[in-house]
């Protein structure tokens, strides 16, 4: 009689969950950096953002739809809690509409993003283009919602320009994101 060796496999997915939640404080903290292209000023979080979905997706393909779920609610309170330390340790009000269009731009993307990306991963073989659109309509999603809560700035001349150049340049970083995802094998 053979004895049955059971390989206990480790659970690494708390890692990843702490990763998506310090790059979504990161691309907080580095929002104020801003650099010059094509005569609009950009902030230097536009180069995180397609990060986040990458990690959210990787986490729902390498280890469940569910997981990915518990870290985008973490990340997002964490988040939350984040704003809310600065704020109060800069001495600083706590402006309601950063952080209502923060969080809602963020968390809803997130699973704009987590509900596409799963129906690609189970109805398709997850074409690269499919999963290429699925990262920019997310991008496109998150700054609609961002634009809704700071609905005044739009009125300001150049935004639109602005708008489609951020969206323009994470589609491009998108694009390798993507091909990153494509190699990725499903399940643990």
């Amino acid at each position: 009689m053979k004895k049955k060796q059971l390989v206990e496999e480790y659970n690494d997915c708390w890692i990843y969950v702490l990763l998506l939640t310090t790059l979504t404080i990161l691309i907080q903290s580095v929002k104020s950096y801003k650099f010059m292209f094509m005569g609009c000023e950009l902030g230097y979080n536009i180069f995180l953002i397609p990060g986040i979905y990458f990690l959210s997706n990787y986490i729902c393909k390498k280890y469940d739809y569910k997981k990915a779920i518990a870290a985008i609610a973490i990340s997002g309170v964490i988040f939350v809690g984040f704003i809310v330390t600065m704020e109060f340790a800069l001495g600083k009000g706590l402006v309601l509409s950063t952080l209502v269009g923060d969080f809602c731009g963020y968390v809803v993307s997130q699973f704009v993003n987590l509900m596409i990306y799963v129906f690609l991963l189970n109805n398709t073989r997850s074409p690269y283009i499919l999963v290429l659109l699925n990262y920019i309509f997310s991008i496109i999603v998150y700054y609609m919602i961002y634009t809704l809560m700071y609905l005044n700035l739009v009125i300001q001349d150049g935004y639109w320009l602005k708008y489609f150049i951020t969206i323009g340049i994470d589609a491009v970083i998108c694009l390798v994101v993507a091909l990153i995802d494509k190699r990725i094998k499903r399940g643990i």
